[in-house]
C-alpha cells in the first residue's frame, strides 16, 4: 500500500505542475485576466495575442518545462521506489515500471493543464505542456512533432492547425520509432485530447475563418 501511495503522490506532483496557469499568471502581472480577451484561452497562443511576444515566449517556455519537470519527477520517484525498502508488489515487472509511472505522470500533468486546479478546472490545450512531456518520454518524437508544427505554421500562419497536425504526427512516430507500449498508449490518448480540445476550431479550419497569427482570434 505505501508503494501505490508513494506512486500516486506523485502523479499528484504532476498534475499540480500541469496545473500552474502561466498564461493566466502573465496576464496578472499586467493587471488583466486574460481569460476575458482574445481567445480566452489560458495558453501560449493568447498570451501573444493579448500581452506580446515576449511575455508570451515566457509562458511558452515555462509551460513546456513544466510538461518535462512532471515526468521528470514521476519517473525519478519510481526509480527510488524500486531501489528502497519500500516492498513493490510481487507483480509488478520492475523493469517496465519507470516507463509505465512516467507515462502516467504524463497524462497527469496534461490534464493538469487543460484542467487546472487553479482556475475553477479551466485552462489551456495543452499543447506546450505536451511538448515539454513529449520531450521527457521520447524527444525524437517531440522534435518530428515540432517540426510538423513549425512547417505548419510558417505555411498557414495558423497555430490551430499546427498543433493539431503535430499532434497526429507524434502519434505516428511513436509507433514508427518502436517507443515502449505505455509511452505509445499515452501519446495516442494525449494527442487525441489535443485534437480533441481543438474541436471548435474544426468549423473555422474547414470554411476558411481560422485567424492568422497577428489576427484577433479564435484560437
Amino acid at each position: 500500500m505505501t508503494f501505490w501511495i508513494a506512486s500516486l503522490t506523485g502523479w499528484v506532483l504532476a498534475y499540480i505542475l500541469g496545473s500552474i496557469p502561466t498564461a493566466y499568471v502573465a496576464g496578472r502581472l499586467y493587471r488583466l485576466d486574460i481569460r476575458q480577451y482574445g481567445s480566452g484561452s489560458v495558453g501560449a497562443t493568447n498570451a501573444l495575442r493579448v500581452l506580446g511576444k515576449w511575455p508570451a515566449l515566457g509562458v511558452l517556455i515555462i509551460d513546456v518545462l513544466k510538461g518535462v519537470a512532471a515526468v521528470v519527477l514521476v519517473r525519478e520517484i519510481s526509480v527510488w521506489l524500486l531501489a528502497s525498502t519500500i516492498a513493490a508488489p510481487a507483480t509488478l515487472d520492475q523493469q517496465a515500471w519507470p516507463s509505465w509511472a512516467a507515462s502516467l505522470g504524463a497524462g497527469a500533468a496534461l490534464l493538469g493543464h487543460s484542467r487546472s486546479i487553479w482556475l475553477g478546472f479551466g485552462g489551456g490545450k495543452s499543447v506546450a505542456t505536451g511538448l515539454g512531456v513529449l520531450l521527457a518520454l521520447s524527444w525524437p518524437v517531440a522534435v518530428g512533432g515540432l517540426a510538423v508544427f513549425a512547417i505548419t505554421l510558417a505555411v498557414s500562419r495558423i497555430v490551430s492547425l499546427g498543433s493539431i497536425l503535430a499532434a497526429l504526427t507524434a502519434m505516428l512516430l511513436v509507433v514508427i520509432l518502436q517507443q515502449p507500449l505505455p509511452h505509445q498508449l499515452i501519446v495516442f490518448a494525449g494527442g487525441l485530447y489535443v485534437v480533441v480540445r481543438h474541436r471548435a476550431n474544426f468549423g473555422r479550419l474547414l470554411n476558411g475563418t481560422e485567424p492568422q497569427i497577428g489576427r484577433v482570434a479564435g484560437d
